[in-house]
């Protein structure tokens, strides 16, 4: 399990559509009816194969209630010790309890209410006053005994998570009425009040059921039984259904190139409704708002992350638990036109045929199968095409996912990029060279720029790989791979790349237009007006959105009368967008730096203070509540807030940084400096921690020690641009105007269109002369 889940939080629009009846066929009389959920039984008469596909699928054991036939782990009043913590599971009038510990370290009883999948793990979720669910830690590994199984663990491994820390069970982490509930159930509605600080969350089929994929499904059920009484009936979409799933344009896929042994699709795919279908669970997202609409963009209810720093490799494979939506859209087979159906039978989520049988449906055996494309024996684990292009990753400590960017291994990436490979992941004893050197020796060199590698050094800031960055995001390339490309951009100066965010922002694909509008919200107010005042019109929600808040600090004068209602109506929507988490205090901090950019302090203080008391434990909500004080003078009230944060964690960099700041605005020094160190020591891979306290050690006389420490950290963040020009004026002013020099000649290789990094380096140069 991830150390930080995403939420999940499925509910569906009920669409109104159109419905005459009349023996004669013709129209007699029209209302305007509401589809609604009907519930699987009404399926499965005249869907008898898709429902007995559907029974025992991952989907239908998604959820359920807590039964003798559901409950797989060992309830027998079996006991179970995790690093100090005894816990016992056992029944009691046919129901299941855990006595284990509970909030604030106490040992309790509880009930479990449901249980959650079934392979190769089982989850139990147990019930807390208003309305409130949340995860056990404690799970059971449901595999036969003989792989292993049949035990009690925890999700987090030998990690000890104490009562105190944010990722503790009983905290919103482990919240299932916010974290789990969309993807595990049908037609989800959270039901969050906040003024009473309680959920009354509801669904309509307790598992994944067939309406949550197809839609509310009364009018496709009242349009089969007016069609059995020989009826015609006029319906919304096809034959009422919400949304059809179906290929629509009849496409095949064709092996048209001997040589080239790929099938191709006989058209090209004319719409991603499918994989944005699946992408609403299978992906690592956040949610927008709980009016799903069958049929429409993702990015409508939905803001999926991209590669990003920590979730994804460099090259994009997968590291932290990020489903299979981010993978896919960087994968050939995604810009091929593949969908998850093509390989996957939908109703029992099943790949059609095991082994290499699944991937020779579209790759010809004669040339992909052989060993002289693979070089390994086909009859053995090195032949099968899974195992080389989607290796396996283990989450949750025993549940093992295949990655769906569907690569080609690059052990020759691997020491560059920090990244694993399929060679040395069955070759546990070699080394990545030694992998490298092979698939050299059998395939030739590679010299080809991957985006990994420009994402590498991109994620350093490096200004070496910037063009290229830009041809990433504008060139003809998987849209996560575009998306990203944007988005990191944004560590680079606005002027190399404000031209690309303003092509950009008109890009068919909503997930592009998304990453331009947020860089764009960095530019200065006049081009972000200029730039993104049209995405306030976009048809996308997240798209308007992000421009609504990006526009929300600018000028007024700076928007035509039209666009300030188009501006007021999407400040609306992001609101609402926020409001439908209210149970996470991310939403609030969301809405307090809305208020500051409208200059409402009072409404920004009472936001980060519910932030606070729907988590005390999240530091930021302190962080940026103290710099609200600071802005209204009130530093004694903001170092009490920073102080109180410490208490929850006493480790916590960012805290000690900016109450550092704090004492150092206040001239209390001998306190700023102790809190700047402790920042920098703690967290060195932020440069910004290590600039700070590199000027304060200089501001306080220790020149040298300033100097060593920017210099340190600039081996760390080599293209920092702080910390670069910070080193270049300590050197200087301390007389060593080589040193300088070096430094500022680093600066106009890097960024030659900086006109003041060249006047700097011909200042130092004359000194030198001089």
């Amino acid at each position: 399990m991830t150390r930080f889940f995403l939420l999940f939080v499925l509910a569906l629009l009920l669409l109104s559509c159109r419905q005459s009846n009349n023996e004669s066929g013709t129209a007699a009389s029209q209302k305007v009816i509401q589809p609604h959920y009907v519930g699987r039984d009404a399926c499965k008469e005249c869907h008898a194969k898709e429902y007995d596909l559907f029974l025992g699928s991952d989907h239908d054991m998604a959820m359920d209630i807590a039964t003798d036939s559901t409950v797989l782990g060992d309830f027998n009043n079996s006991t179970f010790t995790h690093l100090g913590v005894k816990s016992r599971f056992y029944r009691h009038n046919g129901e299941f309890f855990v006595h284990t510990e509970g909030e604030g370290g106490v040992a309790s009883e509880f009930k479990v209410k449901f249980v959650f999948g079934f392979r190769p793990l089982q989850q139990y979720v147990v019930e807390f006053p208003n309305g409130r669910y949340q995860m056990l830690p404690l799970c059971w590994d449901t595999r036969p005994e003989s792989e292993g199984g049949q035990h009690w663990f925890h999700i987090y491994g030998q990690e000890r998570i104490a009562p105190a820390d944010i990722l503790y069970w009983t905290r919103m982490v482990q919240n299932w009425n916010y974290m789990c509930s969309e993807c595990h159930s049908t037609n989800v509605r959270k039901n969050y009040d906040d003024r009473i600080k309680s959920y009354a969350t509801s669904w309509s089929e307790v598992d994944v059921s067939c309406e949550a994929c197809h839609g509310p499904g009364s009018a496709h059920v009242d349009w089969a039984k007016a069609a059995e009484r020989g009826q015609k009936m006029t319906v919304n979409g096809y034959l009422g259904l919400m949304v059809r799933l179906k290929n629509r344009d009849n496409a095949t896929w064709v092996l048209r190139d001997v040589k080239k042994g790929t099938a191709e699709r006989t058209s090209p795919v004319r719409d991603r409704t499918l994989v944005d279908m699946c992408g609403r669970c299978h992906s690592r997202r956040s949610i927008l708002s709980e009016n799903y609409v069958h049929g429409k963009s993702l990015l409508d209810t939905h803001h999926p992350v991209y590669l990003q720093e920590n979730l994804y490799f460099a090259d994009g494979q997968i590291q932290d638990e990020v489903y299979v939506y981010g993978s896919f859209l960087q994968s050939k087979m995604y810009s091929a036109g593949v969908v998850c159906s093509d390989c996957h039978e939908p109703h029992s989520g099943k790949v059609f045929v095991h082994g290499n049988a699944l991937c020779y449906r579209c790759h010809a055996p004669e040339k992909f199968g052989v060993r002289q494309h693979h070089f390994h024996d086909p009859q053995k684990s090195g032949g099968l095409c899974l195992d080389c292009h989607m290796p396996e990753r283990t989450y949750m400590v025993i549940d093992p996912r295949r990655d769906h960017s569907m690569r080609v291994p690059r052990p020759d990436l691997s020491d560059k990029l920090e990244t694993p490979n399929a060679c040395t992941k069955c070759h546990s004893e070699k080394s990545n060279r030694w992998a490298a050197d092979y698939t050299k020796k059998w395939y030739g060199e590679k010299n080809d720029l991957h985006y990994g590698q420009v994402f590498y050094l991109a994620r350093k800031r490096d200004p070496s790989v910037l063009r290229a960055l830009i041809r990433l995001a504008m060139e003809e390339n998987a849209p996560m791979i575009r998306a990203t490309a944007l988005s990191l951009l944004q560590g680079y100066p606005p002027e190399e790349w404000r031209e690309v965010m303003q092509e950009a922002i008109s890009d068919p694909d909503p997930l592009i237009r998304t990453a331009a509008t947020m860089a764009a919200s960095l530019l200065p107010a006049d081009e972000r007006s200029r730039i993104l005042s049209g995405a306030l019109a976009d048809s996308v929600l997240l798209v308007r959105t992000q421009a609504a808040v990006a526009l929300a600090g600018a000028p007024t004068k700076l928007l035509a009368r039209a666009e300030k209602s188009m501006l007021k109506k999407a400040l609306a929507e992001y609101e609402s967008t926020q409001l439908i988490n209210a149970d996470h205090q991310t939403a609030w901090l969301n809405l307090a730096l809305l208020a500051l950019g409208r200059n409402d302090l009072q409404q920004a203080k009472d936001y980060y203070k519910k932030a606070i008391e729907i988590e005390p434990l999240f530091p930021y909500s302190y962080i940026n509540l103290a710099d609200m004080y600071r802005l209204q003078g009130r530093e004694d009230e903001g170092e009490k807030i920073l102080l109180r944060a410490l208490q929850n964690n006493p480790d916590m960099a960012a805290v000690h940084h900016a109450l550092g700041l704090l004492y150092v605005r206040q001239k209390r020094m001998q306190k700023a400096m102790r809190h700047l160190e402790l920042a920098a020591s703690s967290n060195p891979e932020n440069a910004r921690f290590a600039y700070v306290y590199g000027i304060a050690l200089n501001s306080t006389g220790e020149t040298e020690r300033a100097i060593t420490t920017l210099e340190t950290a600039l081996r760390r963040h080599p293209y920092d641009l702080d910390l670069l020009t910070g080193i270049v004026a300590l050197h200087r002013d301390n007389g060593n105007n080589e040193a300088a020099l070096a430094h500022a000649q680093t600066l106009t290789r890097a960024w030659p269109q900086n006109k003041n990094f060249w006047t700097l380096k011909q200042q130092l140069q004359q000194h030198s002369r001089q």
